[in-house]
């Protein structure tokens, strides 16, 4: 019997994981299956049970379960503790092991996709909320000049960054203005509501990278805006979705795919 993995949420019928996954598993020889599984918004924890129980072997969480993924894993990794918050689940023996792979999902995009050096640049990131606590740990491991946390409120911006103990500045919106940074970063929601985030002018330094977690087919709003602003790169999140997603097979089979054939493959099927 082929092992058993699935992505667990709700909605998830627009999950492109099992694609990703089946591409990985096909360049690695790995015999697995994986599936899409819907869970009622409250019952997580019966339907990832379930799963387990019927020889599931590891899950991807997405929205809106991670917080509770978090609660249901007995053994967390340090990313996943830093992060409040489980994107990976994997099911061995008695244990349930979980980790949060964004924020290396959102580096190694950077990095090694990208070509943007994290190290010694100035970051704005944008959004305090769970996507961007996810990946707070991983980006400051990379050793910024700076890196800025903007929110629309200041308190929940200056909570999130106390949670890290230092190293991590945090304001509001309006605070940029007059300042400019070499990468920003938007880990809010608005571009799913087709919303811009109140960014003043200008925070765009010369050779910017603009990237947002949101991805499609044509520029978010946000990515419209670095455009006119003079952005010299742009980028979505379907890198990081890729990224992120071959660390998930890592921690399940014990090695990372070549992501890049997969990523080419996705940027034709939603070309």
């Amino acid at each position: 019997m082929p092992d058993q993995y699935a992505v667990i949420g709700n909605p998830v019928a627009h999950s492109k994981s099992p694609q990703i996954h089946a591409a990985f598993a096909r360049q690695t020889g790995q015999d697995l299956t994986y599936e899409r599984l819907l869970a009622p918004t409250h019952a997580f924890m019966e339907t990832a049970s379930a799963f387990r129980a019927r020889g599931g072997r590891g899950l991807n969480v997405t929205l809106p379960f991670k917080g509770e993924a978090f609660r249901f894993a007995g053994l967390l990794s340090e990313r996943a503790r830093a992060a409040q918050a489980v994107n990976t689940l994997k099911f061995e023996g008695n244990a349930t092991y979980g980790d949060n792979t964004d924020g290396a999902g959102l580096v190694y995009d950077l990095v090694r996709n990208l070509g943007c050096a994290v190290a010694g640049r100035r970051v704005l990131l944008l959004g305090a909320g769970g996507a961007a606590r996810g990946v707070i740990k991983p980006l400051l491991e990379q050793q910024p000049a700076q890196l800025v946390l903007a929110n629309r409120t200041l308190g929940k911006a200056q909570l999130l960054a106390q949670s890290f103990g230092g190293g991590l500045e945090a304001g509001t919106y309006a605070a940029l203005a007059g300042r400019q940074f070499d990468l920003v970063v938007n880990a809010t929601s608005a571009s799913l509501a087709g919303e811009l985030p109140p960014l003043p002018p200008g925070v765009f330094a010369p050779g910017a990278l603009a990237y947002d977690m949101v991805y499609g087919t044509d520029d978010t709003p946000f990515l419209a805006f670095a455009r006119g602003e003079g952005a010299a790169a742009l980028a979505d999140g379907l890198g990081m979705l890729v990224e992120q997603a071959a660390e998930s097979f890592l921690i399940w089979r014990g090695l990372r795919p070549d992501t890049a054939p997969v990523l080419k493959l996705l940027r034709h099927a939603t070309a």
